[in-house]
């Protein structure tokens, strides 16, 4: 559901105020970077999950797009904070979004005016509300992730996520969950919009930033959490047929948090429900997030800081 405010450019506004014209270089070639953002609800009140890395990852973007950001970092992660806080979330969904406006129409923009807009909505489970529970059906693509000489896979552009498009819609037309792209030389890349992790004889496989995949914060995470958990972790290529043959398997994202993979092309993985790894895994996640348990890794920004005592 929207809400009654969205930041754009320094101010707050209303949300149906928040209109761009059509000739904005962005609608046509896809020349703004975004993130993805959770705030979860607990006993503390709202708390951002992982600002800094997410606004940092922003500005890298923009680095790789050749986007000039008119605020600091800084700047963004207050505004973030001030957005949920204004809008009277206990929890939401957050997108930072940096785009090059109306002017130039060629496909050469750096001289168009450059906006920042962050707006925040209230938003369940991506994958479906059962999924984090029973895992996802997924199918391996017939769409390849980009080459690395094509686009900036590290780069959260919008332009890029033309090649999502066409692995969710191939995967939801046939009737799957989502789907999983392949790199350009056969091995496993990612999904549309989320990270990999494979788990064959309790040994955690995970495609490397080479295989054109997002260094996502979420699989940062759950890398962290695995360490800890004392797993072994291999960052190698990841050939198709170890899909069909891993006991388990997650997805990991923003909007996917950390959602199991019960099936590959209509193959079980394992015994066709999430594993011990994988829900591992996902109780220290939730506990964190949650405020059930300590935040270990200074993961939470609260929205509300505590009234300091007299």
């Amino acid at each position: 559901m929207p809400s009654e405010y969205i930041w754009r450019n320094g101010e707050f506004i209303k949300w149906e105020e928040a209109t761009v014209h059509v000739t904005a270089h962005a609608l046509h070639y896809g020349s703004s970077v975004f993130e993805g953002v959770r705030a979860y609800a607990t006993p503390q009140g709202p708390a951002v999950f992982r600002l800094q890395p997410h606004t940092h990852r922003l500005m890298n973007s923009c680095k790789i797009a050749r986007i000039e950001v008119p605020f600091s970092e800084e700047e963004i992660n207050n505004a973030i904070v001030e957005t949920i806080r204004r809008n009277g979330h206990e929890s939401c969904y957050v997108r930072p979004l940096v785009f090059r406006s109306a002017g130039s129409i060629g496909v050469e923009g750096r001289k168009n005016p450059v906006e920042v807009v962050i707006f925040t909505i209230e938003w369940g489970r991506y994958l479906g509300n059962e999924a984090i529970d029973n895992g996802v059906d997924v199918q391996v693509s017939s769409w390849r992730r980009m080459a690395p000489d094509t686009f900036a896979s590290m780069a959260k552009i919008g332009g890029q996520y033309v090649n999502s498009q066409f692995v969710s819609m191939e995967a939801h037309d046939n009737g799957f969950a989502e789907g999983i792209a392949l790199d350009v030389s056969g091995y496993v890349s990612e999904g549309a919009g989320e990270n990999l992790f494979v788990i064959i004889d309790n040994v955690v496989y995970t495609p490397g930033v080479w295989q054109s995949i997002l260094s996502g914060v979420t699989r940062d995470s759950a890398l962290t959490i695995l360490r800890d958990l004392g797993y072994s972790i291999r960052y190698e290529p990841v050939a198709r047929e170890m899909l069909y043959i891993a006991d388990e398997m997650f997805f990991t994202g923003t909007a996917a948090e950390i959602t199991p993979i019960r099936s590959v092309d209509r193959i079980p993985v394992g015994e066709g429900k999430p594993g011990p790894v994988t829900k591992a895994v996902q109780k220290e996640f939730f506990a964190i997030t949650s405020g059930q348990k300590p935040d270990p890794y200074g993961w939470l920004t609260l929205v509300r800081q505590p009234e300091a005592a007299d």
